[in-house]
């Protein structure tokens, strides 16, 4: 399918219009509940370039789902689908279909772990719920790459999901973040097993965005603090579209030789290695009173001492 080349005229919000880049692309953006999601930003931002669009939602969100792309340019259909149903999922592909007449790409916006999984330690989290945060957060993933390869055309299509960065431990998630380290590796491996039918798999690793999801996160706070002193960039945690345009651009045909990749919206916070200003309030004199690490050196050329102090910042993880 040959689409327009995307337009570099701003539109009125002061955003990039993405003009035809996903014309007449044939997509479905799951996990859709509330307007402030990456999932309902995705897609306005792929109906503004062209897209067709068809939601799906859990049956409890279906209505608030409803609400939510009511307020779109052009209203979309809702179908409600829990994606860890093989019977809904069925009933899913049967809905796309009569209503887009196949898919050329999915949106994967759905995780889930209870509450108890997500603070305190993983010591002293229960195990027995682990299956369903797995199962409605990586196995679905798998499924929906499954439900493309039914629908989409020889040519091909794009399966992208949404991450949060697992390449190391977080103050807060725990058995969330685990489940997001097994996303990666699926994704992984839908690359390799997608890739001879022309279909990328990918996943946008956006920062710590205000999003029902997220703020139902114990210590939530301390992922916004860190990136506040971390992220180059910075970062605006109420602006989801930064994220929705990186999922357009994987969806696209500008990305058409990306697969397996994971790429990071997130002001730059993944590549540094320390904090890289102090919070606001905190003093940003490195000797002012902090809690420290310290330890003595003497200098072997004249024996005086000098001061290695190591600023210790709260909730930086990296």
């Amino acid at each position: 399918m040959t689409r327009a080349a995307p337009s570099s005229g701003p539109q009125a919000d002061g955003r990039l219009d993405t003009g035809g880049r996903l014309d007449g692309f044939r997509l479905l953006v799951t996990g859709i509940a509330t307007a402030d999601s990456i999932a309902f930003a995705t897609a306005r931002s792929a109906q503004r370039a062209g897209a067709r669009v068809v939601a799906s939602a859990f049956p409890r969100d279906g209505d608030r789902a409803r609400q939510a792309v009511s307020t779109l340019d052009d209203p979309i259909p809702v179908v409600e689908c829990d994606a860890t149903s093989a019977g809904d999922l069925d009933r899913l592909g049967t809905s796309v279909d009569e209503l887009l007449g196949g898919l050329d790409g999915v949106v994967h916006a759905i995780a889930y772990a209870p509450t108890e999984l997500l603070g305190g330690t993983l010591l002293d989290a229960p195990t027995d719920r682990v299956g369903i945060a797995f199962t409605t957060s990586v196995v679905s993933y798998v499924a929906l790459g499954r439900l493309l390869a039914e629908l989409a055309p020889a040519a091909g299509g794009s399966l992208v999901g949404l991450d949060f960065d697992a390449s190391g431990a977080w103050p807060v998630y725990n058995w969330m973040g685990i489940c997001k380290a097994a996303l990666e590796s699926a994704n992984r491996y839908l690359a390799r097993d997608l890739g001879p039918r022309r279909i990328r798999a990918n996943l946008v690793a956006a920062g710590p965005l205000h999003t029902r999801a997220a703020d139902a996160i114990p210590g939530f706070g301390h992922l916004l603090e860190a990136w506040e002193t971390t992220a180059p960039l910075g970062w605006d945690p109420t602006d989801a579209a930064v994220a929705a345009e990186a999922v357009c651009f994987l969806l696209s045909e500008a990305a058409a030789a990306i697969t397996g990749e994971i790429l990071h919206v997130d002001g730059g916070y993944h590549a540094m290695a320390a904090p890289l200003r102090p919070m606001a309030g905190e003093p940003t004199d490195p000797s002012a009173a902090r809690t420290t690490a310290h330890d003595e050196v003497t200098d072997v050329d004249d024996g005086r001492p000098f001061d290695m102090t190591l600023p210790v910042r709260e909730g930086a993880t990296r």
